[in-house]
């Protein structure tokens, strides 16, 4: 399962639908077979979890439908789950298979020991007739909201995601899934809401859906083209072998980082070099090499462009993620920026690299990354900022709280209340000497009031210390004190900086400023706002994170010239 890190550079969704990250592992519907002498047998496991305490409850549709029997979780790790079921003198204990994506155990009962392999969703029966995507519309007094049921089965159960695309949030876990004859109940933990209603029809649920500290409203579910929703959304940039260049599979070990070899991927344009080469630098988050995010591969495409224009391009996954070696999770900005110094040592090691034109692209967090490196690593001799801070981390963070929640919809009281809250919360994490003391620091800020304003349902504790969580850590605590302005005032290399005139995460006008200051004594700076393009350098409409996903452009073409005309014009072969 990837870390979960404030998404691309700390976009803080802290209002209701914000908490787009999975909840404890354990949480949700789980099913099985189990083989006995007196035949094969379907298990149903179904766990909830609240204020840190897990319930959950046994079903066998075979034998005892629609009897659910009380479970006592003992165990409830992203490693491991044990639970007994008392009434019936059984118990299970497994561990997570990351090869399945299961958890791999025993159950026992009446002195028998039988393997069970409990697999995502809910058993087959529970959708029967129900594959599909289901989409409804919640109509609040700030607007109207989609909201979406996904569910697929087969013969090995079914998998059920939860989509609030307005809010930015997607493929959200769903947990007690029940099907009684017409009647359909559901939860969705990570936002603390649950639905219950009715067929009444093929292809319609009528019925009421419950979020904490909202007013109950009634909404009909209608099943929309299942098979023109469950298919592959379009992303027609991403690279498609075979490609007209080299693509090497290498490892690049960090000397700086104990125990960090970063697996990677290395293009080269055809013929003899030497060529010129870039080093891509993820923003925040646990990233692969392609930045995957929201079905896109952002990276893969910048790699296929340069490659193809003469640039080499090496592009890793983070330390820790998912081939890469070391530990991710307590790793801050400069930490990145030593694996970055270690891929640009590996490039100038190849003798088809000219060693005089290896820069750094880095993307959000990753452009402060590659400012960190760039002001003090003599080898790097460009860099390209996409979308990088430039400002004041803390103003920034503010600034990006304020954006987000207009293209969200969120009234401007809404937003003017809640803002002196996150500043609050930020000046006390970036002063704590410890995670411990920023925990205890933002926790004790987290009043009741404080939550409601926040937009964190009250009685979803668990969304209260996940924000919690994400915020009180070495990585955001070391990322509140780091200036830009420091590490800028040191680079005297060429600097490429572009943003989006759409950019709601790292706003462009006052980011590219504070940049285009910080550089003032750098020879060689190129300023460039791109008309229309958001955080991710796709051609939006608001900029807004729900369009992520459903934009099918990767990354704009206009992007992907302005990177290459600028390398190719210094750094031509």
């Amino acid at each position: 399962m990837k870390t979960f890190r404030l998404l691309v550079l700390g976009a803080l969704l802290i209002f209701a639908a914000s908490c787009t990250a999975p909840p404890p592992r354990a949480v949700g519907d789980w099913h099985g077979t189990v083989m006995t002498p007196r035949g094969e047998f379907t298990i149903v496991v179904r766990i909830a979890e609240k204020a840190g305490a897990f319930t959950g409850d046994l079903e066998s549709p075979d034998q005892a439908p629609g009897e659910p029997v009380p479970l006592t979780i003992t165990t409830a790790t992203s490693a491991h789950l044990a639970f007994t079921a008392p009434s019936i003198k059984g118990s299970y204990a497994g561990a997570w298979d990351d090869r399945i994506a299961d958890w791999s155990g025993t159950w026992l009962q009446s002195g028998y020991k039988f393997p069970l392999v409990l697999r995502s969703g809910p058993a087959t029966s529970a959708v029967k007739g129900m594959d599909g995507v289901w989409e409804a519309k919640v109509r609040r007094d700030e607007g109207t909201r989609r909201i979406i049921l996904r569910i697929t089965s087969n013969a090995e159960g079914a998998t059920i995601k939860f989509d609030a695309p307005d809010a930015g949030a997607f493929n959200l876990s769903v947990a007690n899934f029940q099907r009684d004859g017409d009647r359909v109940r559901f939860t969705v933990p990570a936002a603390g809401a649950s639905f219950n209603g009715k067929l009444t029809g093929a292809d319609r649920i009528e019925g009421t859906w419950s979020f904490p500290s909202r007013p109950n409203v009634q909404i009909v579910f209608a099943r929309t083209n299942a098979q023109a929703q469950t298919a592959p959304r379009a992303r027609p940039q991403t690279p498609k072998p075979p490609f007209p260049y080299r693509v090497e599979e290498v490892r690049v070990a960090n000397p700086a980082a104990r125990g960090v070899t970063l697996a990677c991927t290395l293009t080269v344009p055809q013929g003899e070099g030497p060529f010129p080469a870039a080093a891509l630098v993820t923003g925040s988050g646990a990233q692969d090499r392609d930045e995957t995010m929201y079905e896109h591969k952002p990276f893969a495409v910048i790699a296929d462009h340069l490659t193809r224009q003469g640039v080499a391009v090496l592009r890793c996954d983070d330390r820790g993620v998912p081939q890469s070696t070391g530990t991710f999770e307590t790793a801050t900005s400069v930490d990145f920026a030593t694996d970055a110094d270690a891929a640009v040592a590996y490039l100038a090691g190849r003798t088809d690299i000219k060693k005089n034109a290896i820069g750094l692209i880095g993307h959000s967090e990753g452009g402060l990354v590659s400012m960190i490196a760039a002001s003090a690593n003599p080898r790097i001799a460009y860099l390209v900022l996409l979308a990088a801070p430039g400002t004041n981390l803390r103003e920034m963070f503010l600034t990006q709280h304020r954006l987000l929640a207009a293209a969200q919809g969120l009234s401007q009281s809404t937003i003017a209340t809640s803002e002196p809250i996150l500043a609050r919360i930020l000046d006390a994490v970036a002063s704590a000497s410890s995670d411990e003391e920023a925990t205890a620091r933002v926790r004790a800020l987290l009043t009741g009031d404080a939550v409601a304003a926040l937009g964190m349902p009250p009685s979803n504790t668990a969304n209260t210390e996940l924000f919690i969580q994400n915020m009180a850590n070495v990585w955001m605590r070391h990322l509140l004190r780091l200036d830009p302005a420091s590490y800028l005032a040191k680079i005297k290399v060429p600097v490429l900086a572009l943003d989006g005139t759409r950019d709601r995460q790292v706003e462009p006008d006052a980011n590219l400023a504070a940049i285009k200051r910080g550089l003032a004594r750098d020879g060689d700076v190129t300023i460039r706002k791109l008309d229309g393009l958001n955080h991710f350098f796709q051609t939006a409409k608001t900029g807004g994170m729900s369009e992520y996903i459903e934009i099918e452009q990767t990354f704009s073409p206009m992007a992907l010239e302005a990177v290459s005309s600028w390398i190719k014009q210094r750094f031509a072969r």
